[in-house]
């Protein structure tokens, strides 16, 4: 059992600033990577941003120069820094864990409920 929470959605001006954040629980033996995707009504969902456990982070191209994203072990989360926001960042967003959580190599993907982030013009 696995579970992922996010906060810090809101309503935010064009041009302003948000920083979401999302806390794995359960049963984790170890999480190999951890991201986030969004979802503008009316379209499919989207990548935006992971980060693995080594560190290492990659951005889709629509997001990359303003958002940041960073993680800490210890917590067992990931964050989400936006900057410059624009309307069309307009969108739910999940959060997203790859996890192992038995003795085997395997692992499973999870999913948040998601965060809704509101940019006005």
């Amino acid at each position: 059992q696995v579970q992922l929470v996010e906060s810090g959605g809101g309503l935010v001006q064009s041009g302003g600033s948000l920083s979401l954040d999302c806390a794995a629980s359960g049963s984790i033996r170890v999480i190999y990577s951890m991201g986030w995707y969004r979802q503008a009504p009316g379209k499919q969902r989207e990548w935006v941003a992971t980060i693995t456990s080594g560190g290492i982070t990659k951005y889709a191209e629509s997001v990359k120069g303003r958002f940041t994203i960073s993680r800490d072990i210890t917590k067992n989360t990931v964050y989400l820094q936006m900057d410059s926001l624009k309307p069309e960042d307009t969108a739910v967003y999940y959060c997203t864990a790859d996890i192992q959580t038995g003795a085997s190599l395997v692992s499973y993907n999870y999913w948040g409920v998601g965060t809704q982030v509101t940019v006005s013009s």
